[in-house]
């Protein structure tokens, strides 16, 4: 099935971990010493459709990991927290919209699929 999907399905993992790690920072946005966290997603979906070792586990999975990073503070907080709520929501929303689109086109995918195999 993923080579039916290409790199859209791998895409689409890979955009859900970033929003649990976008959605994780507004949940904590009044936690002292949180650390923003965001993921680098064209190094993880690089890393992703070329695996560097054939060790078993998930590609997808590690490649989200590695690519993982702190953000640093746009401004200064005396609690040592580095969430910017305003920031973090346009962040989270340009996420969904692309999380959107990359669901759309599996959907898109699926359906054509179900079209051949019925025929209508």
């Amino acid at each position: 099935m993923s080579d039916f999907l290409g790199i859209h399905g791998t895409a689409l993992a890979l955009r859900e971990q970033r929003l649990q790690l976008l959605s994780a920072n507004i949940a904590n946005a009044d936690t002292p010493g949180y650390q923003a966290r965001d993921l680098d997603f064209n190094g993880a979906l690089s890393a992703a459709l070329h695996p560097a070792s054939a060790a078993g586990g998930d590609p997808i999975t590690a490649a989200g990991e590695a690519a993982r990073f702190a953000r640093p503070s746009s401004q200064p907080s005396l609690d040592g927290n580095t969430v910017d709520g305003d920031r973090e929501n346009a962040i989270f929303a340009q996420a969904t919209l692309e999380y959107r689109a990359s669901m759309s086109f599996v959907e898109s995918k699926v359906r054509g699929m179900l079209t051949a195999i019925t025929g209508q």
